[in-house]
């Protein structure tokens, strides 16, 4: 199996409300996301999938919806009210119904690009140079 991957990064703050480390706090990640698409079975083509074409799906689906926004969780109210806050100010939000931890934004990017991308088989997301988590289907 011939697998390829495109990587696309973003900036965005986030706090992990009920968390007992650091992350507690307000703070910002340059997230950098790998997508990966496998060749089908059969499939005698020589190419995948276009880089390019794979880089325009992530940028429109995570890039141009997260990119300098703080994104949070909509079952927190304390991360609700620094949402009001934000917004009142005309900076950019991402509501999400979970915690906005790597693993769970991984799983999420994996949903939302399945629907473009029928031959995905793993969202790798990076908060730090050596920190990453891998949804995979």
């Amino acid at each position: 199996m011939t697998t390829v991957t495109k990587t696309v990064r973003f900036d965005a703050a986030h706090v992990l409300t009920n968390h007992q480390g650091l992350c507690k706090n307000l703070h910002g990640h340059t997230y950098r996301v790998d997508v990966s698409v496998a060749q089908a079975d059969g499939d005698a083509r020589d190419m995948v999938i276009d880089f390019k074409d794979l880089k325009r799906l992530a940028t429109d689906v995570i890039c141009a919806r997260f990119d300098h926004a703080f994104i949070y969780n909509t079952e927190s109210a304390g991360e609700r009210e620094i949402a009001a806050v934000v917004e009142k100010n005309g900076m950019r939000t991402v509501a999400i119904p979970f915690r906005s931890t790597a693993e769970n934004l991984a799983k999420m990017f994996f949903t939302d690009l399945r629907a473009h991308i029928p031959g995905i088989v793993a969202v790798k997301v990076w908060e730090t140079a050596d920190s990453a988590a891998e949804y995979r289907a």
